[in-house]
């Protein structure tokens, strides 16, 4: 996955006119053999995004992927082999390494909280949120898809997901559901619940799916039975973390979004080293 404009625009930000230290150090004739490794183990995503700002800097530059994004890989393991004009690899070096790093972090949290979602054995799916790096966002979704969650809405602009201060604004729960209705009759409306009651209002409204927003684990238990006898789908967001994904898996919910899988992921560590 890549994004052609995105990494031009890198491209730009970083070399500029030019990387005048390799220029005024390595003649333009020179060739050099460089490998992308894994400092430390993780899930790999942005391999063709990498691929891209070689491409771009210099097409002359053989870039062989070790691993397809969504491999787990461990500390030491090649993921990219590169042969091509020593210039085009140095001046690409740092844009290559923040895509991967930045993307397999954001895939190998994933993971783990996929990994401990599974461990209650229920169905429940893991979803991002929109709570990504301004103009990342395609990318950075992709990257959550690698280390196996699923992605909630790209934009505002295709779901209806109605939140608390569209309720405030709106006048209540009740006439947020109606107007949306209205506006939009074959859209399915999802809309975000606090408290018991809010849920018991939209489940009256027959909205789609209910988004129980920071709910301890009693009150979310209580939620979601309510929600499965009325037939309607539930989301458990707020405040979710590893500690406590599994908990919140156990009670039932169909979805779990967590915001931290794009807006708190560390970098993996991936270097490039001249061999």
């Amino acid at each position: 996955m890549q994004n052609s404009k995105l990494i031009k625009q890198a491209i730009s930000e970083d070399v500029g006119p030019g990387d005048i230290t390799t220029q005024a150090i390595i003649p333009s004739s020179q060739k050099a053999r460089a490998i992308i490794l894994a400092k430390e183990n993780g899930i790999i995503a942005g391999v063709d995004s990498a691929r891209e700002v070689f491409r771009q800097i210099d097409k002359k530059t053989r870039f062989t992927a070790k691993v397809k994004d969504g491999a787990r890989v461990k500390k030491g393991k090649i993921i990219v082999t590169l042969v091509g004009p020593a210039r085009g690899i140095l001046a690409g070096e740092r844009v290559a390494l923040n895509f991967l790093q930045r993307l397999s972090g954001i895939a190998t949290l994933t993971r783990k909280f996929k990994t401990q979602i599974s461990k209650v054995k229920t169905n429940v799916r893991l979803l991002d949120t929109r709570k990504t790096t301004p103009g990342l966002r395609v990318l950075e979704k992709y990257a959550v898809k690698m280390g196996g969650g699923e992605n909630h809405r790209m934009g505002l602009y295709d779901a209806i997901l109605i939140k608390d201060n569209h309720i405030k604004l709106a006048g209540g729960v009740e006439n947020s559901i109606v107007v949306a209705k209205l506006a939009l009759p074959r859209k399915p409306i999802e809309v975000e619940a606090k408290t018991i009651s809010e849920v018991k209002e939209a489940i009256k409204l027959r909205v789609d799916r209910i988004l129980l927003d920071n709910m301890n684990i009693k009150t979310l238990r209580d939620a979601v039975k309510l929600c499965k006898i009325a037939g309607i789908k539930t989301e458990a967001s707020g405040g979710i973390n590893l500690n406590n994904v599994g908990a919140v898996a156990k009670t039932g919910v169909d979805y779990i979004s967590v915001g931290a899988l794009t807006h708190s992921a560390k970098a993996l560590d991936i270097s490039l080293e001249v061999i």
